[in-house]
């Protein structure tokens, strides 16, 4: 699942906008901090209560990072969940600072957000220990706005299977925005430090299809449009492909669409089952062109020399000669080439022009 992140010193327009996006990719929550870097956001009650009613309306709530100062702030002999139910908070992401008891206490009042990226196995022990409420218990990860400090791959891998083995079956994790970014170091804001600086589509469906991770939020402020309308593939389970054209022709709108890897994936090549089977090829198409080396990312078609095999399109996944049999066509940007490895057998992908 996607979803995304709002903060308290947003505009109410801008929070709205953001609750409206959650609702366009079928997302129930939205993260935001409770945490009092200024000290006065569990006062500005009016933005809170309009939040809650946010949320009421649009069917969305909201996940909340807090600290225990910040619960302090909630109203005397008033249960957490009702008290913050008016605000449409739903879950509550425990920051350093609550014990183990406290954690179990709230588990009973609310759902609650483990730090997947610090908690160890005898934590998780001790709080089953104490009768925690398992059922409303999840984990995610944290984010890192400051560069060099993101978690590695290893070490998100390692802690995931260790929480699945104690029975945690819903982590989460963040990924950066590359439109409105929020300060104070307007650096993204990854779990994985390798997607400091990594296209959110990329960065998004590493997280869900080799980390295994089920939730994924938009840590920063917004993301482009362009990037929202590649989620929109991805949420129908086709991975958007971008690439630029090297040869010019009116008939390349015929391979912009949806295509399938044949289920016995090949080793250098993704194989296009539609291409053969329901393109309707101009015959100038299949005509050949000067062979050119292929490139990892080169997008092909087989021409006319190549018999049966004519109008197959093909992207490469490793570097390849060239060939009298085969018209490069176009390359995958640079950008995209990871997505590449994720496209197995049967997998649907699309392609973009740049």
């Amino acid at each position: 699942m996607l979803s995304f992140s709002f903060y308290l010193f947003q505009p109410l327009k801008q929070i709205e906008e953001t609750f409206q996006r959650a609702v366009r990719f079928g997302a129930k929550e939205l993260f935001t901090s409770l945490q009092l870097s200024k000290g006065n956001e569990m006062e500005d009650g009016k933005k809170l209560e309009f939040i809650g009613r946010l949320a009421r309306c649009y069917g969305v709530g909201v996940a909340a990072d807090v600290t225990p100062s910040a619960l302090s702030c909630l109203p005397v002999g008033v249960g957490v969940a009702k008290a913050l139910n008016r605000w449409g908070m739903v879950a509550l992401r425990l920051d350093d600072g609550f014990s183990l008891d406290e954690t179990v206490r709230l588990s009973k009042q609310i759902r609650v957000v483990l730090n997947a990226s610090t908690i160890t196995e005898r934590e998780i022990r001790e709080l089953v220990s104490r009768q925690i409420d398992w059922s409303n218990v999840e984990a995610w990860h944290n984010f890192y706005p400051r560069p060099e400090t993101g978690l590695s791959g290893d070490t998100l891998a390692k802690q995931n299977r260790m929480l699945r083995q104690c029975g945690i079956t819903s982590i989460g994790a963040f990924i950066p925005g590359n439109a409105q970014r929020r300060g104070p170091l307007y650096k993204g804001l990854p779990t994985l430090e390798d997607h400091r600086e990594a296209d959110p589509v990329y960065a998004y469906i590493e997280l869900i299809k080799m980390y295994k991770v089920e939730k994924v939020f938009v840590g920063d402020l917004s993301v482009s449009d362009d990037v929202l309308r590649r989620m929109e593939w991805v949420r129908q389970e086709i991975i958007p492909i971008r690439y630029r054209p090297i040869v010019s022709a009116r008939w390349l709108s015929v391979i912009e669409t949806v295509h399938t890897n044949r289920r016995d994936a090949a080793r250098d090549v993704i194989r296009s089952v539609e291409s053969r089977r329901t393109l309707a090829w101009p015959q100038e198409a299949l005509r050949s062109i000067d062979p050119a080396p292929r490139p990892t990312g080169s997008v092909t078609i087989d021409n006319e020399r190549y018999g049966r095999y004519a109008g197959e399109l093909q992207i490469a996944l490793t570097d390849l000669p060239a060939d009298d049999n085969v018209n490069v066509i176009g390359r995958v940007i640079k950008e995209d080439v990871p997505l590449l490895q994720h496209i197995g057998g049967g997998r649907a992908f699309c392609l973009i022009r740049c």
